[in-house]
């Protein structure tokens, strides 16, 4: 747990309320993750993570699927992900896809191949998961020093250059823990990066300031002009967070301010656009089905006028 901790860590220590934030999500990961590896069933770690306070229980369900892909990617391991999913962990499946990235980050890479989830469309949000991993954990390389792993390894039948991509969704949803929250920090984070690689950093980030929150509605609005041309990705990472919390049944107060301010619409309505903007998956078109999703959707707040 003490690896949770915003000094173990060296991020930025906003206030006493975003520091406890931040480290309650870790703890809550990190419960979930052990009711994984404890209990003798996905029906029995479902129970045990659903008494978990609602705000904070999306990670738990996040920490609770990196559990499974390390069970998955063990010698004798198995299928534990793709049981976690047939049940209440399916309507986490967003958080449960880049639990399985952390376990990437965990597992020896001829390993992989046992414990990653097969559909086309939402493989791309285990690439999230890792690229949030390696940011919170290897802070200094991933953000300050803006490293890219030449030709990213996985998936193979795939074009290479798009793993970057969402490994920056990852990064960027990383960067609102290492900045504390503070929207203005955050965004010099993000600006510090190659122009190139802004848009999918402001997305994740616009993720994680919609789903975590630890800001008010004038930081929030602070964050959607700092964004400037990247806006509709702010939007667009919203609209994901939106469904994530919506599909689970995980809506708070925050969720709503943060899609009023990012999308002009209650979480709801920003779900639905994330819903109806979804593609078919493919794993043969040049361009992913996960990237023809996230621009539709970031097209759609263009054209209603909302970003």
């Amino acid at each position: 747990m003490s690896e949770t901790e915003l000094a173990t860590r060296g991020f930025h220590d906003k206030s006493p309320a975003a520091r406890e934030l931040i480290e309650t999500v870790g703890r809550m990961f990190l419960t979930g993750y052990a009711h994984a590896m404890e209990s003798r069933s996905a029906a029995e770690a479902e129970a045990r993570l659903e008494t978990l306070p609602t705000f904070f229980r999306g990670f738990a369900y996040e920490g609770a699927a990196m559990g499974y892909a390390v069970l998955d990617g063990l010698p004798w391991g198995g299928g534990n992900v793709e049981r976690f999913l047939a049940g209440r962990g399916g309507e986490h499946v967003y958080m449960a896809y880049i639990g399985v990235g952390w376990a990437m980050a965990r597992v020896p890479r001829f390993r992989w191949p046992r414990m990653l989830p097969p559909d086309p469309l939402l493989r791309w949000l285990v690439l999230d998961g890792y690229g949030f991993h390696q940011a919170y954990f290897h802070t200094r390389r991933y953000v300050h020093e803006q490293f890219r792993e030449p030709r990213f390894p996985w998936p193979s039948n795939a074009p290479h250059p798009y793993a970057d991509n969402a490994i920056d969704q990852g990064i960027g949803r990383a960067l609102w823990f290492v900045g504390g929250t503070d929207a203005a920090r955050v965004a010099d984070l993000i600006d510090a990066f190659p122009a190139a690689r802004r848009a999918d950093l402001f997305s994740g980030a616009g993720l994680a300031a919609t789903y975590l929150g630890g800001v008010d509605e004038a930081e929030l609005r602070l964050f959607a002009e700092r964004a400037g041309q990247h806006r509709p990705q702010v939007a667009q990472g919203a609209a994901f967070a939106a469904e994530a919390r919506v599909r689970a049944g995980l809506v708070v107060e925050h969720t709503g301010v943060a899609t009023r301010v990012f999308c002009a619409a209650d979480p709801d309505g920003a779900a639905d656009v994330s819903r109806a903007a979804r593609p078919a998956p493919s794993t043969s078109e040049a361009v992913p089905a996960f990237e023809t999703w996230r621009r539709r959707i970031a097209e759609e707040f263009v054209s209603l006028g909302r970003s």
